[in-house]
């Protein structure tokens, strides 16, 4: 699991930074991609990297302002042309459905793979399975603007292969019944259970990813014991009057969210071009890490890994 930044700018695009877009690499867990976002000319971005469009399953808007949304009918005409059949999910605020099907069909753009479009609202679980859990808040923002909190469900625990041979108990089908946690007679008629031959259960992960918005608790409650927060930080501390006004958020307020959510690490992104060089980013940077020290400051094509617990 691998979060990689594509675009970590705020409003419009600069030569440092692009706007805003975020891909969640699943590719050992399910072999595919969740996008976060989609600003303009995310689909070049994915050039630069080992992103492949086909592998796209699902992409999370987070709202329906230019710099998140702009690049989604290019990305989804570009996954065509890649030859992707496997069905693509688009999931945002009321008006997304509305904006994929106008922009598809005043540009006569015919896709080759099955597109659904979802419209979330406030706090709902939007996707579970085996796998994954994803529930949304709404924020406080401008427009209707949505956080994301991504929960992988526990993993069962490791077999216990020593164990089981030091009884007697040769590898072969039977392990992968004990794996799942199955109770099976063996040969010379004894009853194992799975459960007394799995190794303590591995905790899932969770990654909250939030959009546009306000200081509000809202995004603690998204993030609480988040392995990894991704805020917006669009200004810096000495600007909170102007980050309320115009429905955004300071370094400090986004580190803020981070310690009372108790999250374990902090990225900061969707960064105004008004800060620009090494100085302001480490400007930017210490005053975060004032308040919460696993701060981080996102920059485009960074790979931030996500191990495993």
């Amino acid at each position: 699991m691998n979060l990689y930044f594509l675009g970590t700018g705020a409003g419009l695009p600069a030569k440092h930074r692009n706007v805003s877009s975020i891909a969640l690499e699943l590719l050992e867990e399910r072999g595919s991609i969740w996008l976060f976002d989609c600003g303009e000319a995310t689909q070049h971005r994915i050039l630069y990297t080992n992103i492949k469009p086909a592998k796209i399953e699902k992409i999370f808007i987070t709202h329906l302002h230019g710099d998140h949304i702009y690049g989604l009918p290019g990305l989804l005409g570009t996954r065509s042309f890649h030859g992707a059949e496997s069905p693509l999910v688009i999931y945002g605020p009321p008006g997304i459905k509305a904006f994929v099907e106008q922009t598809l069909k005043l540009s006569f753009t015919h896709l080759k793979y099955p597109l659904i479009t979802k419209e979330i609202f406030d706090d709902e679980t939007v996707f579970e399975d085996d796998q994954f859990i994803v529930k949304v808040k709404k924020l406080e923002h401008g427009i209707p603007s949505f956080g994301y909190r991504i929960i992988e469900k526990d993993l069962p625990g490791t077999l216990l292969a020593d164990r089981l041979k030091e009884i007697g108990v040769k590898p072969g089908p039977i392990y992968k019944k004990l794996k799942n946690g199955e109770t099976v007679q063996i040969a010379d008629g004894r009853v194992l259970n799975g459960k007394d031959f799995l190794g303590p259960v591995k905790k899932g992960r969770i990654v909250s990813i939030l959009g546009d918005t306000r200081y509000c608790k809202q995004s603690v409650g998204l993030s609480k014991d988040a392995d990894v927060l991704v805020h917006e930080a669009t200004f810096a501390k000495d600007e909170e009057l102007l980050a309320y006004n115009y429905f955004h958020s300071t370094t400090v307020q986004a580190a803020q969210i981070a310690l009372e959510a108790n999250a374990k690490t902090l990225w900061l992104t969707h960064i105004s071009s008004r800060y620009q060089g090494e100085e302001d980013c480490q400007m930017l940077l210490a005053e975060a890490r004032a308040v919460f020290p696993e701060a981080n400051l996102a920059h485009d094509f960074l790979c931030v890994p996500i191990p495993k617990k």
